[in-house]
């Protein structure tokens, strides 16, 4: 029995440290037509349209309805969501899309190809996690390749394929209107080397580390006015929202030379692994 009651703690633990990334926040208006309706790190965003809704990302299976309460917080209807989209094809972002596409009543699926056929696996053809985290299995009813936009209601999405955190691991660059004032955002889909990727001669995924370096060359072509990603941690959310519900003007959103830093040392950490492998083969 206190065997039994052990494990149920230790379980309890593990649960709790993982959810430190998924707390509640209150959805809000970053700019123009583009809403957060994420957590505390696991972002989640709403792109409204006269013809319905976009949203970007959900995270775990339990953190869809988080992500319904937050769109119908800010007074939109769950049911008019029209596309659900991904940044990469991680349990931590895209294992409540079956849960929320119900919520919605249907709404369509969008992903790169590479990263649909994890998707349609339920993770199990993840290069890195697959056997560890798998997912609800969803159909995508349109797989994108480099450069496709997705338009809706007068708003263009355009996916920038920058694989490597995931294999089909996509970007997605908007406009938005604020206040008569046009801005460029960047949602970049990952930019991490994942613990336990072996990126030189990886069996499971061969083209990852020329995947990673074309991946930066992509982010720096991109213009870049508002700076936001698959974590919050990428951006540093949490401080710019403390300063965002201050009233601090210029928006703390707009931030190209956070783009630019983030870039830089993320390309830096990846360098450094591969010449860390390379030294470690005798090279």
């Amino acid at each position: 029995m206190k065997r039994f009651f052990l494990s149920l703690l230790v379980l309890s633990l593990a649960a709790c440290a993982q959810r430190k990334d998924t707390q509640p926040v209150e959805p809000y208006r970053i700019a123009g037509n583009l809403y957060y309706v994420g957590t505390s790190d696991i972002t989640a965003y709403l792109v409204s349209t006269p013809q319905g809704h976009i949203v970007i990302n959900v995270g775990y299976e339990d953190t869809a309805a988080q992500v319904r309460d937050s769109i119908q917080k800010l007074g939109f209807k769950i049911t008019d969501v029209r596309i659900l989209l991904n940044g990469q094809a991680h349990f931590d972002h895209v294992a409540g899309m079956a849960a929320l596409q119900k919520m919605t009543g249907g709404a369509k699926i969008f992903a790169s190809t590479a990263d649909a056929g994890v998707m349609e696996s339920g993770g199990k053809t993840d290069f890195r996690w697959g056997s560890e985290y798998t997912y609800p299995v969803v159909k995508v009813d349109r797989k994108l390749s480099d450069g496709d936009k997705v338009e809706l209601g007068g708003t263009t999405l355009v996916a920038h394929v920058t694989g490597g955190h995931s294999i089909g691991c996509t970007t997605w660059t908007m406009q938005v209107d604020d206040g008569g004032k046009k801005l460029d955002v960047v949602i970049v889909g990952g930019t991490t080397v994942n613990p336990g990727v072996q990126l030189l001669n990886n069996p499971k995924y061969p083209g990852v580390s020329d995947d990673m370096a074309k991946t930066f060359r992509v982010l720096r072509s991109l213009h870049c006015d508002i700076f936001l990603g698959a974590h919050g941690g990428y951006y540093n959310m949490a401080a710019k929202y403390d300063r965002f519900k201050r009233g601090e003007q210029p928006n703390p959103f707009i931030d190209p030379a956070g783009y630019q830093d983030h870039i830089n040392r993320m390309e830096k950490a990846y360098l450094d692994l591969v010449a860390k492998e390379k030294a470690a083969s005798g090279r």
